[in-house]
């Protein structure tokens, strides 16, 4: 029941329209009611009439009238509360959904880096769909069966002990049913959670490496996959189906035991003359209404238990510290000839070993620096921490002679600027590409896509500026998907600039446009580069060589290429494999 309770207190700013819809449900089921009653005082009056021969058919006529006049107000409510249910359900998905979307905007880097974005949108879809049921039933159903059941059981006590008591007794039996019923139901719910989970992952990471799949032509295999945790999750819906159906069958043999045995008394009261026709009437559609709460109940126990399971990953998601709020929109300060330091620092990623070890580096202002070394010893995680993605295990990190311990994330954002490798485009225009962060002109939009050296391939689109790019920048070649990279950085206009292996996954035609767009780019900053291809560090002033997360030599290209070591050694493998190329063309 705790995930009911958070449900109930996160819903808090909607209370006053579920109580205006509980009420109006409420009315409604007191109109339904009174029918009974009318049609109780109907029969009697025309079993008088019958019997004595009075004539009161102005009363019966007005009776009638009565009658129809509560059944279509209850009409009017029903109609009104329904409407007013669904425009509920759509607040209430709105809420949720800003709900959700807000925690993980605000969650660390090291979330996403280990959940597979595919289980992250199942678990926001099921948390919402299960939470919004079971709100919609609290309204719909709770309320009004609760006070439905004790209306329907004090009239009814009220002609006939006996039948009251036995229906009462119907609830119950009833009730603890349906508990273990939904119970069962919601523990196989948690397990078939989970293989959807991975399922709806999965497919995402398919369709995103959609290319991969086929180039290796793998198809069957990732068909086979899903298909094989779909069959794991409909044996448990069948095994779920069995508890119902099984629960179910006992709950309908006490539900027609418990009736014959009312029936039986209402009748034989009836023979015996210790009841009306008319009370007999009232006595049975009690009996019909008393049916509905209880249906009502199981359903709502069903819901109950789905919205505890289905909610459950939601919460979780919900309770994660808050790493990085982000609701202040005041626009951090711009700094001027950025500085940053690494003082002792090292660095672990959860589940593993030490990846930088007692770091002490120097950034100084209007630098250009290249990190470099073997793949894995720490480059990128040098990166994720000025970017604070991440915090250091221990040590300090310096920018301007202020603590990152004592710096919003967006200060420190806000004054760097980067070009991936990976080409972080989304699927909308080049402007809004360009100016993804930036509130800015389309003539500044224009200005930074000249100065990228990308002005032209744009203007060969079909609408240029306007045109759309496509999931992660799909219609795009690589040259020109850096290049919009390289305009937003421009845009952005930071002081300190990180280049992030920005042209390694670029041929050389490409590569030469995209440095082009870098020059200007690179003027009168702190740029910090990380890159395998030695062509762009060639011009820097300082290199520092990484191995096992350890600085191992720094100094500038001239001095490192003639002194052994790491960098003379991934510069000797590099101009080796350029001269065999080009001794096989015979070039060299």
């Amino acid at each position: 029941m705790k995930n009911i309770l958070k449900i109930i207190r996160l819903a808090k700013p909607l209370y006053s329209q579920m109580i205006l819809i509980a009420f109006l449900i409420v009315t409604s089921a007191l109109t339904e009611l009174v029918t009974p009653l009318f049609l109780k005082t109907i029969v009697d009056a025309v079993m008088l009439h019958i019997s004595t021969k009075v004539n009161n058919l102005d009363t019966i006529l007005w009776l009638i009238v009565q009658m129809f006049g509560l059944g279509f107000a209850g009409v009017c409510i029903t109609a009104l509360s329904s409407r007013l249910g669904d425009n509920l359900s759509g607040k209430m998905r709105k809420f949720l959904t800003e709900h959700y979307y807000q925690k993980v905007l605000t969650l660390p880097q090291n979330y996403f880096d280990t959940e597979l974005s595919g289980k992250i949108i199942n678990q926001l879809n099921r948390g919402i769909f299960t939470i919004q049921n079971f709100s919609t039933s609290t309204t719909n159903f709770i309320l009004p069966t609760f006070l439905q059941s004790i209306l329907t059981i004090s009239v009814m006590m009220i002609y006939s002990w006996q039948v009251a008591l036995f229906t009462l007794l119907l609830f119950p039996i009833y009730l603890t049913l349906s508990y273990f019923s939904s119970k069962k139901w919601g523990e196989e719910e948690v397990k078939k959670n989970r293989i959807e989970d991975y399922s709806r992952g999965r497919i995402q990471e398919v369709i995103t490496n959609m290319k991969l799949v086929k180039s290796f032509n793998n198809e069957s295999n990732e068909f086979t996959t899903i298909s094989n945790s779909l069959e794991k999750s409909n044996n448990i819906y069948a095994k779920q189906s069995n508890y119902f159906y099984l629960f179910d069958f006992f709950r309908n043999l006490s539900l027609l035991i418990v009736i014959s045995g009312i029936s039986a008394t209402i009748f034989y009261q009836s023979y015996i003359g210790a009841m009306t026709i008319g009370t007999v009437v009232l006595l049975l559609q009690l009996l019909v209404q008393a049916r509905r709460p209880l249906f009502a109940m199981s359903f709502i126990l069903t819901n109950l238990q789905s919205a505890e399971s289905g909610s459950k990953e939601f919460f979780e998601v919900l309770n994660l510290p808050s790493a990085e709020p982000f609701m202040n929109h005041a626009i951090p300060e711009r700094i001027t000839n950025a500085k940053i330091e690494f003082k002792n620092v090292s660095f672990k990623y959860e589940e593993s070993e030490t990846v930088l070890k007692h770091i002490s580096l120097s950034f100084e202002p209007k630098e250009t620096i290249a990190i470099v070394g073997h793949s894995g010893v720490g480059k990128s995680t040098i990166i994720n921490l000025i970017l604070k993605f991440y915090n250091p295990t221990s040590g300090d990190i310096v920018l301007n002679e202020q603590n990152y311990k004592d710096l919003d994330h967006r200060f420190i954002r806000h004054n760097i600027s980067l070009v991936f490798q990976e080409q972080e485009l989304f699927s909308t225009t080049i402007k809004e590409n360009v100016s993804y962060g930036n509130t800015t002109s389309e003539e500044e939009i224009i200005e930074a896509l000249k100065r990228a050296n990308a002005y032209e391939f744009v203007m060969k689109l079909p609408k240029g500026v306007n045109s759309e790019i496509g999931e992660r920048g799909v219609r795009l070649s690589g040259g020109q998907k850096q290049r919009i990279q390289i305009a937003r950085a421009i845009l952005k206009n930071s002081p300190i600039l990180i280049l992030d292996e920005a042209t390694s996954s670029l041929d050389a035609r490409s590569e030469k446009e995209v440095q082009d767009g870098l020059e200007y780019l690179m003027k009168n900053r702190l740029v910090i580069v990380i890159a395998h291809r030695f062509s762009t560090i060639q011009n820097v002033d300082k290199i520092i060589v990484l191995n096992k997360g350890e600085v191992i030599d720094s100094g500038n290209p001239q001095e490192l290429s003639k002194r052994p070591g790491v960098y003379a050694d991934l510069l000797k493998y590099q101009v080796e494999g350029n001269k065999k190329l080009l001794e096989q063309f015979e070039i060299y």
